[in-house]
């Protein structure tokens, strides 16, 4: 190689470096500092919700958990409490919209203002779509898409005013619709779809939302999960796989990713290899994604079992769903508050 060929290329790759510090240095100069800061988390008293609460209690916010089980949120309340944090819990369904407007008086009065809103409420059901019902869409379209709207909906006017984030938890499953789980799927695409809207529309008033599109977590909530058809066999798979390290990412990694995507206003947010590899093979070639899936479901337990009838997750234990395949998962389910 020549010698001015070899200057151009270092010349080249100074600059890309260059550009690549200048842009590290701008997003933290830039960076959202939570110190001080309301922080309202659905879905706060366990799971995901719990962790981003820990870590956003070490960084000085000031947290509002609400769900609906008022002794999960008693016993999240003690333990970030009992680490200095400044909290407040509120018993809420969030798919009630009067639930969320009387919520919002409270913590208006007793907290002030929200600055972040996080919307992290989920639920899930595991099975084959013949054996969901009409019973099933409705209440995964409640959770992940009328109560994050009814939240939205009953800070917006005081954010208008004020400027805030919002950070919008919906899955990998709703960018990739995914078998034996298309209630939740379809309801996730919903919030994406909103999420992305409002984002375009708000940020008018120096509001910024944030769509994050995490891939499997370990949270040790699948015990809570709504599993039909072949249950045992259907919360066993989803188990195991929401465990393995080569599938699921921890609850603490997953978490500080997606608050550091809020802190610097990122647009979206996707964790774990699989679920960027599979949005990415998605939106190059959606038809070989479906196909893939077909052969998917193919080998996944078909109709039958229990058929629409509801079992939960810890209703549905078997040796296998209780085996060294799954440790992971018992383990953060005793540490994040899901027993």
């Amino acid at each position: 190689m020549k010698t001015d060929e070899k200057k151009k290329l270092w010349w080249v790759a100074a600059g890309a470096g260059a550009l690549v510090a200048a842009r590290a240095i701008s997003r933290s100069l830039t960076a959202y500092d939570f110190n001080g800061k309301v922080v309202l988390i659905t879905g706060g008293s366990r799971g995901l919700g719990l962790v981003m609460a820990r870590q956003l209690a070490k960084e000085g916010a000031r947290l509002i958990l609400c769900a609906r089980d008022a002794q999960e949120l008693e016993d999240a309340r003690i333990e970030l409490a009992g680490q200095g944090a400044d909290v407040l819990v509120v018993p809420c369904d969030i798919t009630q919209e009067q639930e969320v407007n009387t919520m919002m008086a409270r913590v208006q009065n007793e907290f002030g203002p929200i600055d972040v809103l996080i919307n992290n409420a989920g639920i899930i059901q595991v099975g084959p779509v013949a054996e969901m019902t009409i019973r099933e869409f409705e209440e995964a379209m409640n959770t992940h898409f009328w109560g994050p709207l009814y939240t939205i909906l009953a800070i917006l006017p005081g954010m208008k005013i004020r400027g805030g984030r919002i950070l919008n938890i919906s899955s990998i499953g709703g960018r990739i619709s995914v078998p034996h789980l298309v209630p939740y799927s379809a309801s996730k695409f919903a919030l994406v779809g909103l999420s992305e809207g409002l984002r375009a529309e708000l940020k008018q008033y120096d509001i910024t939302i944030t769509t994050a599109t995490p891939g499997l977590m370990v949270t040790g909530s699948p015990r809570h999960a709504i599993a039909k058809g072949h249950n045992e066999e259907e919360y066993s798979l989803f188990k195991i796989i929401d465990s393995s390290p080569l599938t699921a990412m921890s609850a603490e990694a997953t978490a500080r990713k997606l608050l550091d995507a809020v802190r610097h206003g990122d647009a979206t947010v996707t964790t774990t290899l699989p679920a960027k590899f599979g949005e990415l093979l998605h939106g190059v070639a959606p038809g070989l994604m479906t196909n893939i899936f077909e052969l998917v479901n193919k080998v996944l337990p078909g109709e039958g079992g229990i058929g629409k009838a509801r079992a939960k997750g810890y209703e549905s234990e078997t040796d296998v769903s209780m085996s060294d395949l799954t440790e992971r998962t018992q383990q953060a389910a005793q540490k994040n508050n899901e027993l």
